[in-house]
């Protein structure tokens, strides 16, 4: 299994703070650290720096140099643009088959979440390799749902392949598209019923032929790229689009299989988000600089030397940048990326 860290993508949601030049998943968000390097760190328990492989483009790819020197810029797999996630994923398969690595089975680690149990989940990933060897099937991981999740979609467990130290392994039965609404209630509370987390993994080949059967447009100019065409040429005329134009076929076909992963998953994609997490692991502390007056449940992320006052105000977000200052209900922090549009249409690049 060799583990691909995807970092796309500025964190819009995320701005102030989360820019081009730094974009949210270089942030020091966390005691510190950024969520690339909480992943890295948790791959180099059980990967060498020569087994663990980054994807992203030029740019994002010297940050993530910056942070953890020890990246092996031989692993680095550069995408010419941005293409969304069906071209990306066909990108990852295409640099491993020229690289050799067809039948090496492979997993997309996502730089905007958190596992909260590694030991559990690296035991997910050695189920995913374990399958992806023998099976021509696509592979994904899944959580149980507490609760109506909105904006994600879900799969249904059929047959039980495999479990090990409580990591189950099942085909998928069904995919339900996140629209149906109607369909997700009636199944709320249901033992099959699983939120759809990706965590895709699958060998090079494998994948090119999904593709080919499913998405013959992408296919056509990921095959050039591997029998040597220009690699800017191809990829800029692939259609953008996401990866479930090819998986959701190939989960209705009974072509996939579902991780259940049996630990929490934190998503980081809003500022509501990473109050959460910090404030479920006692990890935030109101500043020094900060005075409250009849004022609870907020975040605040300001400069030190800057005095924050806040009177009669609860739940809201306060995010300083030094030249931009966001103040939000936390609820409704993922809207911010409406900002940035509204930013970019103004001609403010310099905010964005």
């Amino acid at each position: 299994m060799k583990p691909v860290i995807i970092c796309g993508g500025y964190g819009t949601k995320m701005w102030p703070v989360s820019r081009r030049s730094k974009p949210k998943h270089f942030l020091p968000l966390i005691n510190g650290k950024s969520l690339f390097e909480l992943n890295y760190e948790a791959l180099r328990s059980k990967f060498k720096p020569e087994e663990i492989f980054l994807q992203t483009q030029e740019e994002q790819a010297k940050m993530a140099k910056e942070l953890v020197p020890e990246l092996d810029e031989r692993n680095f797999f550069l995408e010419p643009e941005m293409r969304n996630h069906g071209p990306a994923t066909g990108f990852t398969a295409m640099e491993m088959i020229k690289r050799g690595m067809g039948d090496e089975p492979f997993m997309l680690i996502q730089t905007d979440l958190i596992r909260t149990d590694n030991e559990l989940f690296l035991k997910a990933m050695d189920l995913a390799d374990e399958i992806a060897r023998r099976e021509k099937v696509y592979i994904t991981g899944g959580m149980k749902p507490e609760f109506i999740v909105e904006g994600v979609d879900y799969l249904v467990k059929g047959e039980l392949i495999k479990e090990v130290s409580g990591v189950k392994l099942y085909r998928v039965a069904d995919y339900i598209d996140r629209t149906e609404k109607e369909k997700i209630k009636s199944m709320m509370g249901s033992d099959n019923l699983l939120l759809h987390w990706n965590h895709t993994a699958m060998t090079g080949n494998n994948l090119m032929e999904m593709y080919q059967k499913y998405k013959p447009e992408w296919f056509e100019f990921l095959k050039k790229m591997i029998d040597g065409g220009d690699v800017v040429e191809n990829y800029s005329q692939m259609s953008k689009g996401p990866l479930e134009e090819v998986t959701v076929k190939a989960e209705r076909a009974g072509e996939a299989v579902v991780v259940e992963f049996p630990f929490e998953i934190w998503d980081f994609g809003t500022w509501e988000s990473v109050k959460k997490y910090l404030v479920s692991n006692n990890l935030y502390q109101v500043g020094q600089n900060e005075i409250n007056i009849d004022s609870n449940d907020n975040y605040v992320r300001v400069p030190r030397e800057k005095q924050v006052v806040l009177i009669g105000v609860e739940g809201l977000v306060v995010i300083d940048s030094g030249d931009a200052l966001l103040v939000a209900k936390g609820d409704e922090t993922g809207k911010v990326g409406q900002v940035v549009e509204r930013l970019k249409g103004e001609g403010k690049e310099e905010l964005f």
